[in-house]
């Protein structure tokens, strides 16, 4: 069975365990259903996830113009701090930025391979969780823009660690932690301007990953230097295919990508 189209991050459905999906513009892949299964992927072209031409990716799935251009890859989507919609200051597009900067969003605590701190739109829980591999996670504010989200990361990337070791969290090699203690002891480092937003009345969401076999030691996919791959899968976790011989394939990584993905 052959299946063909542009890399997108998989979609997700939260279940025990959580269920995986590749969308491509004219079919659909369950992907828990090749565990245990040969699975070959074949790199055929680019795609920018922008303008659609088969142009080399330069980050997030877009070529290097689009990334500098489309208001989808501005600097406040990896740096919420930098969000100005809520002046009325326009970056790259402010429609587009009111849309997306102007609605409710959580800064949380997520377990993936340590604590880290983050932030992600409300309608994006757990989506979020999931596509960072993290086992557990909690919300410590629900803020009404993306900008006091922002600050509020800022302040408390002081006191606790803002990025997941891929390593760690796929080889699983991971902590159970309190997150409703670390979340109350954060709660003193919230900017004024976010303060009133602590919530402080949730319990742990856990995550279950559909993983049969953990690699002991990664080794990680690069469809431009190995265009076609062959591999039993074995699990997937975050946005990470994960097969039998410790090979790893970052889907999201790979965005823009226009594969063949055959079961054999």
């Amino acid at each position: 069975m052959q299946y063909e189209g542009v890399l997108r991050k998989m979609q997700t459905e939260m279940g025990s365990p959580i269920q995986y999906y590749m969308l491509f513009e004219d079919d659909f892949l369950n992907v828990n259903q090749l565990l245990n299964k040969e699975v070959q992927i074949e790199f055929i072209k680019y795609q920018c996830l922008n303008c659609g031409k088969d142009l080399p990716i330069f980050r997030q799935g877009f070529c290097k113009s689009c990334f500098f251009e489309t208001p989808s890859a501005g600097d406040w989507i990896m740096r919420p701090e930098l969000s100005t919609a809520h002046l009325g200051k326009e970056d790259r597009d402010l429609e587009y930025e009111k849309k997306v900067q102007l609605q409710p969003h959580i800064v949380y605590l997520a377990n993936s391979s340590n604590i880290k701190v983050g932030v992600t739109r409300k309608s994006q829980v757990p989506t979020r969780w999931i596509d960072q591999g993290a086992h557990e996670a909690i919300e410590i504010v629900e803020v009404p823009n993306r900008y006091l989200a922002g600050i509020t990361e800022v302040a408390l990337k002081d006191h606790i660690g803002d990025k997941t070791n891929w390593r760690k969290m796929l080889t699983n090699n991971v902590d159970d932690e309190d997150l409703v203690t670390w979340r109350n002891k954060l709660k003193e480092y919230i900017p004024e301007e976010a303060v009133d937003y602590f919530i402080d009345n949730n319990q742990e969401t856990h995550m279950e990953f559909p993983v049969l076999q953990y690699p002991e030691k990664v080794k990680s996919l690069n469809l431009t230097k190995t265009p076609i791959y062959k591999g039993i899968l074995k699990g997937i976790k975050g946005q990470y295919l994960i097969f039998e011989d410790n090979t790893v394939f970052n889907v999201r990584g790979s965005e823009g990508y226009y594969v063949g993905i055959g079961i054999i």
